[in-house]
């Protein structure tokens, strides 16, 4: 959102927001039901259970701001600590978000799928929206945009368990990111094949995040962060079952590994 600085070139290390796009018309839908179930209208049934959980995650989003910003009467502002675990949820979050709205854009812009184009639409849309608002956050704790110190510094258990340790030089020390061969392979990719890649990538991509959102929605210091971490694992889990869905609808298997 406003504070982000995703750019959609190949350099995954760079966030900010990209340019308002317009929802996937209906009248592609003429192209088939290339995505599995249909309701009226030509939009696949999961997409539209899909967005009516976006649009009540927006209203929770909406309140947990309000609450944020303007507190209990007589409370102070909340300002986290700059290593706690709001802050850098907010920071490193942001950048892997970034990742994804890079994705969802070049597949949206290429994609000749209905329900390809609708899903990208929607991870652009949603997470965009999100980074905007963790952004938001980070400027009014008057906290950097990103972390100086390297990723994930802020769950520490976490990143031992997982035997990764606290890279600062690259996106390769968060799990599920799409490295700048990813992104050059599916700028390439074109048709059935590139629809594929994806979603693969993209499943990839929500599946490695869900740790970071499940520990920043257990541990995060403000109610307000833990209420967004966990609307975003929600969300993000409804979408890693129906890209799966999807995959076995065209023949195709996730990433291993």
């Amino acid at each position: 959102m406003s504070g982000a600085d995703i750019r959609h070139s190949g350099d995954t290390t760079d966030a900010g927001g990209p340019p308002a796009a317009n929802p996937p018309d209906d009248g592609d839908a003429d192209g088939g039901d290339a995505g599995g179930g249909r309701g009226p209208g030509g939009r696949p049934r999961w997409a539209r259970g899909l967005i009516t959980a976006c649009l009540a995650a927006a209203l929770l989003l909406l309140g947990a701001t309000g609450g944020l910003l303007l507190g209990r009467p007589g409370d102070a502002p909340a300002t986290p600590d700059l290593e706690s675990v709001s802050v850098g949820f907010a920071q490193d979050m942001s950048v892997h978000h970034g990742n994804a709205v890079q994705m969802a854009v070049g597949a949206r812009d290429r994609s000749t799928d209905p329900a390809i184009r609708q899903l990208a639409y929607d991870i652009e849309s949603g997470q965009t929206a999100q980074v905007g608002q963790m952004q938001g956050w980070l400027s009014l704790w008057n906290a950097p945009t990103r972390s100086t110190s390297g990723y994930m510094r802020w769950m520490p258990d976490m990143v031992t368990g997982m035997g990764m340790g606290h890279a600062s030089d690259g996106l390769a020390a968060m799990p599920g990111m799409a490295s700048a061969e990813d992104l050059a392979r599916l700028r390439n990719s074109t048709g059935p094949a590139g629809d594929v890649l994806f979603l693969q990538l993209m499943l990839r991509h929500h599946e490695g995040g869900a740790a970071m959102l499940r520990y920043a929605a257990d541990n995060a210091e403000l109610p307000q962060v833990r209420n967004l971490a966990a609307q975003m694992l929600t969300a993000q889990t409804a979408e890693s079952q129906a890209i799966r869905q999807m995959l076995a609808e065209r023949g195709a298997a996730p990433l291993g590994g």
